[in-house]
Formats: C-alpha cells, sequence, structure tokens
C-alpha cells in the first residue's frame, strides 16, 4: 500500500479513541456483591490462575459458578491464565483466591485496560491493517475508509473499553 501514513494515522486514531472510551467508569463499579464485569475479568483470572484446568469450568468449594463463572470458551479462559500470571508478578493481591473477591484499584483498572489494549495492538488490528491491505482490485482510498470503519466500530469499543467485557 502506498500510503502508510494514512494507515498509521488511522490506527493512531483508533488507539486514542480506546484509551479515551477506557478512562470512564465501568459497569458495576463499586457495586456489591457481583461488581459487574470489571469483577468477572478480575475473577477468571484468580480461577484460571489459582486453580487446575479440570476445575475451571465446575462448581466448587474454591469456584463458586453463582459468583461469575467462568462461562467463555476454553481460548478466554487461556487469555485470563496468560494475564494472570502478569498480574501475579506485578501485585499477587489482584489475583489471590477469595481474599481478592470485588478488589478495585486506579492501579488495576489500569492494568486491566492495559490488556484489552495490548491484545488489540497484537492481534486485532493487525488483523484488520492486514485484512485491509490484502483487499484486491480496491483503492488505497477505499482500503483507508475500511480500516477506519473497522476499527472505530464503536460496538466493540464500547464494549471492550468502556463496558469491560
Amino acid at each position: 500500500m502506498e500510503k502508510w501514513y494514512l494507515m498509521t494515522a488511522v490506527v493512531l486514531l483508533g488507539l486514542t479513541v480506546r484509551w479515551t472510551v477506557s478512562l470512564n467508569s465501568y459497569s458495576g463499579a463499586g457495586k456489591p456483591p457481583m461488581f459487574g464485569d470489571y469483577e468477572a475479568q478480575r475473577h477468571w483470572q484468580e480461577i484460571t490462575f489459582n486453580l487446575p484446568i479440570k476445575q475451571w469450568y465446575f462448581n466448587s468449594s474454591d469456584n463458586n459458578l453463582q459468583y461469575w463463572g467462568l462461562d467463555y470458551p476454553p481460548l478466554t479462559a487461556y487469555h485470563s491464565l496468560l494475564c494472570a500470571y502478569v498480574a501475579q508478578f506485578i501485585n499477587p493481591d489482584w489475583i489471590a483466591l477469595h481474599s481478592s473477591r470485588g478488589y478495585e484499584s486506579q492501579a488495576h483498572k489500569l492494568f486491566m485496560r492495559a490488556t484489552v489494549l495490548i491484545a488489540d495492538l497484537l492481534i486485532y488490528i493487525p488483523a484488520v491493517v492486514l485484512h485491509c491491505c490484502c483487499l484486491k482490485e480496491i483503492s488505497t482510498k477505499k482500503k483507508i475508509a475500511n480500516a477506519l470503519c473497522i476499527l472505530l466500530y464503536p460496538g466493540l469499543i464500547l464494549i471492550d473499553y468502556g463496558h469491560f467485557q
């Protein structure tokens, strides 16, 4: 593609919009007993890190499925596990089995938001750029427009960065 600076600008705009949305609150902030989807994501990290794989999807004294049970496919669970390893390195209290329930802090919110942004930077955004650049028989202008539409799709941004899903 001959106009890389335009694609770079689109990517930077997409990243800016994502991070700006992430600066706001999230569903369930400070609202016990479930604390919203932020807590669901944190809890999934706690479960995947502290329990053997065979216990991730089953109710037990260590994994109360009524409290944000892991209900996404295994790929999501492995992603939570990867994030949990990083969380353990930064602050083990974030994923301590049982005692971290309802944990909320600005540092942890920043960490959780950063995990979403990093996943986008490593997987989603390169896939979008590659897809748009590989479109055959389409002008550069249309490739840029496609990338812009995909990277600024409000549904995905609001769910991943605003709602905390």
